[in-house]
């Protein structure tokens, strides 16, 4: 399995949580990053543990600043080349930040994807046709609606336009996840754990892909080796991780 989503630089032991990750039948992670410190620390952990980890780079939306843009962006396009994405990215109407600067730095964010040729992973939240509609735009052929719990609508056209919703261990208890999990052709999602956020009380590690493999196995009425199979299949050929 693959967990296509996971902040490790923000898990307290790493190194244990690789080993159990392991032994789940984890074979490998995308760490994502927000910012410059925990792209830089994304970058070192795919060098310690190359066979495992594989790195995403991003500017996340809470983390933006209007005297750290120039810094991150900079980043970014020195370093995507390394990477199987740029992300996390995209949009938050509920953040403090303004929702013009918002667009204009994933607007930025995209351009230089788009010339890497990296897919996208998008934080998308209370934003989603926006999103859409700037990923479109920009012209990005691979796009994954991180942990997608937007409209059914909206999801129709992610995935007309060929791009990919994740479902994480909130597919448990989220109504509005579940039913996006349920319309969303198993073709287009994949899997992530956003270890280490906080599932009811639950720490989340990598090793947790299997909560998420297993609900989302209940919520399809599918069974779990498929599951496992297609997703692990969709996330390959998405990270072009062979």
């Amino acid at each position: 399995m693959i967990d296509s989503h996971a902040h490790l630089n923000e898990i307290e032991d790493v190194e244990g949580a690789l080993a159990r990750a392991r032994a789940a039948g984890i074979t490998g992670i995308v760490a994502v990053g927000m910012e410059v410190a925990s792209n830089r620390a994304t970058l070192e952990l795919h060098h310690r543990y190359p066979d495992l980890v594989y790195p995403a780079m991003g500017y996340h939306p809470w983390r933006l600043t209007p005297e750290g843009i120039e810094e991150n962006l900079v980043f970014i396009k020195e370093h995507l080349s390394q990477c199987v994405a740029l992300g996390e990215v995209g949009l938050d109407y509920q953040a403090k930040v303004k929702k013009k600067l918002q667009q204009e730095v994933l607007a930025k964010l995209l351009e230089i994807a788009a010339r890497e040729n990296r897919p996208v992973i998008l934080h998308t939240r209370f934003s989603q046709p926006r999103a859409l509609r700037m990923v479109k735009e920009a012209g990005i052929g691979k796009a994954v609606f991180h942990w997608y719990s937007g409209s059914l609508e909206v999801l129709e056209e992610i995935v007309a336009a060929d791009y990919f919703i994740s479902a994480t261990p909130a597919a448990a208890y989220s109504p509005p996840h579940q039913a996006a999990l349920e319309a969303a052709p198993l073709s287009h999602i994949i899997m992530e754990t956003d270890a280490p956020v906080v599932y009811q009380e639950m720490i989340s590690e990598p090793a947790d892909l299997l909560v998420t493999a297993r609900e989302l196995s209940r919520i399809k009425r599918i069974e779990l080796s498929q599951v496992i199979e297609t997703t692990t299949a969709n996330a390959r050929s998405f990270f072009k991780i062979f």
